[in-house]
């Protein structure tokens, strides 16, 4: 009797200590029902954001630095933390190229604690990158990406649309067109020409410049191409000034751009040919560059925003980064990078052992649902295509370049309104 009844102890002793390993464990009560799947985190582990921008390049890396340095502002207003998990904010170069958006496509998606992609810098490097992404159940935000062909063209699915894009910039669509009603009725040319390098982002604006001008009555005298690398611009520019342009759209980046404008510069012919560029180009290094060879040339891009919340934003990146930002992108990725935080933690369930579950799906159907909120950049709204950006597109012209950035971007020649581009 007396060694049953021992047994009969040990043995309780034994369920019981198994009955409070079970309870330390808390066991989860979570259910994924998400049609793409969920992404867990453990309890107090970082919720992994991909930060997929041009980090290198002498002459681009200085887009993609703005970029993550507003999505690092809008992660230190939450000091850093969604729910008690830190964020973890990762970088990856796509190099504003098609090989470095697919290399970093492919990295990124081989970790499948990753919730989501803050990207891409340049238009280029977005087209493979986000169907690989895509294809993987991932959501990608962008704060620079301006290609219509990314999201919609004239409200029909843009042919490198692919679900899960959300951009918080404008649509080229816009600034295409804003190009074309600046050179037709505020500088009436008659006679235009187009340069683009190849590139998703150049190609899209122009091709959208083309159409508009022509519909308003313009003729196109001339569109033809550069190879990024190139470095002699004579036999463009020749050709250019022997079409009979009036005005040259070349909406290209560092350096081309450059080479362009500075060797223009060179040929009497364009004393009389209006150049203009797009936001590319739109920031300090360029106007550095081109110094006194690029006065009196326009640039259509992004207005700056306005009101409190941008000041004191503004006031946070000088005292962070000991200078103010260099081009007009960095408040889209602010929005961007704030608006799929909110997102993350109004979808997040959070399970009784501190484990969070961020469905896949819900999170690209939340970000849809957004409508009325106010970002930095305006009242933000996003299409069923992925547009959710504020499209202030204007026009300004380099008239003192010693006067820097911000005189360029303060020389308004042309704002956009609804109106005024139809």
């Amino acid at each position: 009797m007396q060694i049953r009844r021992n047994l009969l102890i040990g043995f309780a002793v034994i369920m019981l200590m198994v009955s409070v390993g079970c309870e330390k464990e808390n066991p989860s009560t979570f259910s994924c029902t998400d049609a793409i799947g969920c992404v867990k985190i453990a309890p107090g582990g970082p919720i992994k954001i991909a930060a997929l921008q041009t980090l290198s390049g002498e002459v681009v890396k200085a887009l993609g630095i703005n970029q993550i340095r507003g999505a690092e502002l809008a992660i230190a207003a939450r000091d850093g933390k969604i729910l008690g998990h830190p964020v973890a904010l990762q970088r990856l170069d796509a190099m504003c190229s098609k090989e470095g958006g697919r290399t970093g496509a492919q990295r990124i998606v081989s970790d499948p604690k990753i919730v989501a992609v803050f990207g891409t810098t340049c238009s280029g490097a977005a087209v493979p990158a986000l169907k690989i992404i895509s294809e993987a159940g991932l959501t990608m935000v962008s704060g620079a990406s301006t290609a219509p062909s990314l999201t919609a063209l004239n409200g029909t699915k843009g042919k490198d649309y692919h679900p899960g894009f959300f951009r918080f910039s404008h649509n080229d669509e816009i600034q295409g067109r804003v190009a074309a009603v600046f050179a037709y009725k505020a500088l009436a040319k008659r006679k235009a020409a187009t340069i683009h390098d190849g590139d998703t982002y150049t190609k899209g604006l122009v091709q959208v410049f083309q159409r508009e001008f022509e519909n308003l009555g313009g003729e196109m005298v001339l569109a033809t191409g550069v190879n990024k690398s190139d470095t002699d611009m004579r036999p463009v520019l020749r050709a250019v000034a022997e079409s009979g342009a009036e005005f040259v759209f070349f909406p290209l980046f560092q350096p081309a751009g450059d080479y362009i404008t500075k060797q223009a510069r060179k040929m009497r012919a364009f004393d009389s040919i209006a150049l203009m560029v797009a936001d590319a180009l739109f920031h300090k290094a360029f106007i550095s560059s081109v110094a006194q060879d690029g006065k009196g040339m326009y640039f259509v891009g992004p207005a700056k925003p306005k009101g409190p919340k941008y000041d004191a934003m503004v006031a946070q990146y000088k005292d962070r980064y000991n200078e103010a930002p260099f081009d007009v992108f960095h408040a889209n990725a602010y929005d961007a990078v704030d608006m799929l935080l909110k997102t993350i933690e109004r979808i997040a369930v959070q399970d009784k052992d501190g484990s969070l579950y961020i469905g896949r799906q819900t999170l690209r159907d939340a970000l849809h649902e957004i409508s009325g909120y106010e970002g930095l950049t305006g009242t933000l709204h996003c299409s069923e295509y992925g547009d959710c950006g504020v499209p202030r597109i204007k026009v300004v012209r380099l008239d003192d370049p010693a006067a820097g950035f911000e005189g360029l971007t303060a020389n308004i020649q042309y704002l956009y309104t609804p109106m005024a581009a139809n």
